[in-house]
């Protein structure tokens, strides 16, 4: 008996020991996979960003946009960030002036100025529709004679 109990003994030890080899074998295959994984993804994300900062060819620009309000403001921004491929627009309601930063490959300044100008606004370049300027509240209705000057002071020929 005592024999018996020794080979039994036997067989479990290595039962023990092939699976603790197994299980080690997996965790460390799991691990390469992981790991080689992590990898390749940040290789790929690297790659993407530097594909994307090569097309883009950002422009910055600065015109006047004839207005009177915060709620021009608002429209007037609005009406340049509809435009495709503009980052950010700031009107500046006491200088009467717009800083549009856009990527020149997917617009130009034209189209911003013609759709501010849609919006009802006059630009340095385009005159604002009628139709839109005639819809705009009371407080936008600015006067189509003003002078545009960037320095922060308004000249109308009527002073």
């Amino acid at each position: 008996m005592n024999f018996s109990k020794k080979n039994h003994e036997h067989k479990n030890k290595n039962v023990i020991d092939v699976s603790k080899k197994v299980i080690l074998s997996v965790a460390v295959i799991a691990t390469l996979g992981v790991t080689s994984c992590n990898s390749q993804t940040k290789k790929e994300t690297k790659t993407t960003k530097t594909e994307t900062s090569k097309d883009m060819a950002m422009t910055d620009l600065s015109f006047g946009v004839r207005g009177n309000c915060g709620m021009c403001k608002n429209t007037i921004e609005k009406a340049a960030n509809g435009v495709e491929g503009v980052a950010s627009a700031n009107w500046d309601v006491d200088k009467k002036k717009i800083d549009v930063s856009f990527d020149d490959t997917k617009t130009d300044a034209m189209a911003i100025h013609k759709a501010i100008a849609a919006s009802g606004y006059d630009t340095e370049k385009v005159a604002g529709s009628e139709d839109a300027y005639k819809n705009l509240p009371g407080c936008c209705q600015y006067d189509h004679e003003m002078k545009i000057d960037q320095s922060g002071k308004m000249k109308s020929d009527n002073h």
